[in-house]
């Protein structure tokens, strides 16, 4: 990557961080501050899945499973173990690179949509462990009781301010770890095997793994998502490894759009702000949300970020010819 472009990214990521970071002096609203903590948890959850949707080419339904095993392996380490908040999120990273690694390997040799439903598939057998495993996950009630928020390194995350500033940063930090990887050798070289994977190979290139350190990575990634979501409720539940929110994180991507970088992140925002609008508007939430998201997919076609980019080179090429 060029250090012209990784400098330019750095600098918006650390123009997002200040703006994050003076909120809480612009307003005093509680539900503002917890929606940028849920943005930010699943605004790295969707732009996790946008690695193998999005430059991998790699459709997978089961990426809730790393975003659930994430939030149950940090949950875990904290309520048996006692374990630090640095060392249980460390320890739930290795567990679903791990897991990343067992799954890549058996899902990346397949393609289009067997990948996508071995995927789930394999999704649906964690969520069931953690259903049917209750002296260890609590089984349908979750991991309740509370996380100890114990101090380190000087932050108190017991205290929803320096819990709002964490959150801002390892929100900001993830996006810019995963925008600088996608613009290494290795994100164009993925790049390469979505477009043609026969003249990847051709070149001497191991599609299949190129492949799995995209689908690790990956993982490792959504399970910085599911710490975060931790964090916020302050537990684990099954919900966080079922197929509906991998279904929540592709319809982000669907919104948001899937080419541009941040559209992830734009198309968290706009779900979880229709889900609290329409969810206090009426009770009948899942029709008008299905209703709003299809809108987005039939109005915007590649989502709101791409049909902004092409817009814009649109009146681009216009001007140009004038």
């Amino acid at each position: 990557m060029k250090s012209s472009t990784f400098r330019t990214d750095l600098l918006w990521a650390l123009a997002a961080l200040v703006l994050l970071a003076l909120l809480p002096a612009l307003t005093s609203s509680r539900v503002m501050l917890d929606y940028v903590i849920r943005l930010a948890a699943m605004g790295i959850f969707a732009t996790s899945l946008n690695i193998l949707i999005g430059y991998g080419g790699l459709v997978s339904f089961g990426h809730a499973m790393f975003f659930g095993g994430g939030a149950y392996a940090f949950a875990l380490m904290m309520q048996k173990t006692g374990s630090s908040i640095p060392v249980a999120m460390l320890v739930a990273i290795a567990f679903c690179a791990i897991m990343g690694l067992v799954v890549g390997a058996i899902c990346v040799r397949l393609k289009e949509i067997y990948f996508s439903f071995i995927t789930l598939a394999f999704q649906m057998l964690l969520y069931s462990v953690i259903l049917t495993w209750t002296s260890l996950t609590g089984g349908d009630q979750g991991l309740t009781g509370g996380i100890p928020r114990t101090p380190f390194l000087g932050i108190h995350l017991a205290d929803p301010i320096q819990f709002y500033w964490f959150a801002c940063a390892l929100g900001v930090g993830s996006l810019l770890l995963m925008r600088t990887l996608l613009q290494s050798p290795f994100g164009y070289t993925l790049r390469m095997v979505r477009d043609n994977a026969e003249r990847a190979r051709y070149l001497g290139i191991d599609v299949w793994r190129v492949k799995l350190y995209a689908f690790i990575l990956a993982a490792s990634l959504a399970s910085v998502g599911g710490v975060l979501m931790a964090l916020f409720v302050s537990g684990a539940f099954p919900e966080f490894s079922y197929w509906t929110m991998s279904g929540e994180a592709t319809f982000m991507i669907m919104m948001g759009g899937l080419h541009m970088f941040i559209g992830p992140v734009v198309g968290a925002g706009l779900l979880l702000l229709f889900n609290d609008v329409i969810t206090r508007s009426t009770e009948y939430h899942g029709l008008a949300l299905g209703i709003v998201v299809l809108l987005f997919a039939l109005g915007f076609k590649r989502g709101i970020m791409d049909f902004a980019e092409q817009l814009l080179q649109t009146i681009k090429k216009k001007e140009d010819k004038q």
